[in-house]
Parts: C-alpha cells; structure tokens; sequence
C-alpha cells in the first residue's frame, strides 16, 4: 500500500505557490504607475515580477527545476483569467453614483490595450521560464553561490523581458531605445537589490517549513 505521506504536498511548495498565483495578476494592476527611483524610472509592476524571480528560483532550488517550470506554467491560469474578468468588468455599466474621479481612473488604471496585454503574458512566460532555466544550470551545492545565481538569473531574465514587452507594447507607436534602456538598467538595479534576498529568505523559510513537516525539500 502506498504510503499516504507520498502523496502530500510540501508545505513550503503550498505556501509559496499560492503567493506566486497572487503576484502574477498584481504586477500587471500595479505597473499602471511609474516610480522613479533617483534617475531611474520603471513601473511598479517590477516589485511583484521580481517576487515572482525570486519564489520560482527558490522553488527550483528546493523542488527542482521541474516542479519550478510547472509553477510558471500554472501562472498563466491568474494572468489570463485577470485579464479576461478585467475586459468583462470594463465592458459593464458604471454606476451613478461611483465617485466621480474613480469613474475616470478606473479604466485608465486597469485598462490595456490588446498589444499590451499580449506583451505581458509573452514577456511572462519567457522571462520567468528564462529565469528558472539559468538558476538551475548554475548548480551548487548546499546553497552555494545561492545569492549570485538569483541575481544573475534574474538580471539576465529582466533584460529579456524588457525587450519582448517594451517590443510588443509600442514598436511602431513612439520611439522605444531610450525606454528599454532606462528600464533595463532600473530592472537589472532592482534584481541586484532585491533578488538576492528574496532567494535566499525563499529557501530558509522553505527549508524550515518542510523540515518540520518531515518532507525532503528538495
């Protein structure tokens, strides 16, 4: 007879996926804002996305690079179903009495050309593929390196993905060399910061989690 505890899913695996179906929506609603950060300006959106690097990388590092590919994989389900409901609800009647500069916002906020919303979910699937494959190739044992491979991974990812989106989105509408370039850069700056620290806290806490639980981690 099969041992039931086989077939039980590792906590850390639970967790993280359920924040990683929550950030893949998110960073489409928050790119519609620009923040500049000194010189440098980028979308919002980037804060969520880089989360999104960061739990994929540290799931391949605790579960595989096959349990990582099937997790960006599964992102497609929230991205799609979000913008499909987004399109339904902008298509609805507004109400009366919704305040006044929340009837204006609204659209503009939530609303995306069909270029755009293409752009997101292409971007999406190379760049958060990309970035599980290059984690994975770069092995080291017992978490070596952990901190560089995140970053690498991620900065080369995010430079892929700003040529794809900035591409899809407006080659042809406005001039894009100086956007990419200021976003790659804001990107790459960004990875550097924040990556490393997500990947890391990713793989203690979900090394903790599953050695409670008695589950191998990976």
């Amino acid at each position: 007879m099969e041992n039931s505890s086989s077939r039980l899913i590792a906590p850390s695996l639970l967790l993280f996926a359920i924040l990683y179906g929550g950030m893949v929506p998110l960073g489409g609603f928050l790119g519609a804002k620009q923040v500049a950060l000194g010189p440098l300006a980028v979308e919002a959106g980037i804060f969520p996305f880089l989360t999104l690097i960061a739990i994929s990388s540290g799931i391949a590092e605790l579960h595989g690079r096959a349990v990582a590919d099937k997790l960006v994989r599964f992102g497609f389900i929230p991205l799609i179903l979000a913008i499909i409901l987004t399109v339904f609800v902008l298509q609805l009647p507004t109400d009366e009495g919704m305040y006044e500069p929340a009837k204006e916002a609204f659209p503009i906020i939530v609303g995306q050309g069909w270029r755009m919303m293409a752009a997101g979910i292409l971007a999406y699937g190379v760049s958060v593929s990309l970035n599980v494959w290059i984690f994975a190739r770069m092995t080291a044992n017992n978490g070596r390196l952990l901190p560089l491979r995140g970053f690498v991974a991620a900065a080369l990812s995010q430079i892929i993905d700003t040529l794809i989106f900035i591409t899809v989105s407006f080659y042809g509408v406005r001039p894009i060399a100086d956007l990419m370039i200021g976003q790659m850069l804001a990107k790459v700056a960004l990875s550097a910061v924040m990556v490393p620290l997500l990947v890391m806290a990713v793989v203690a806490i979900g090394r903790k989690m599953d050695a409670k639980a008695e589950l191998p981690a990976g």
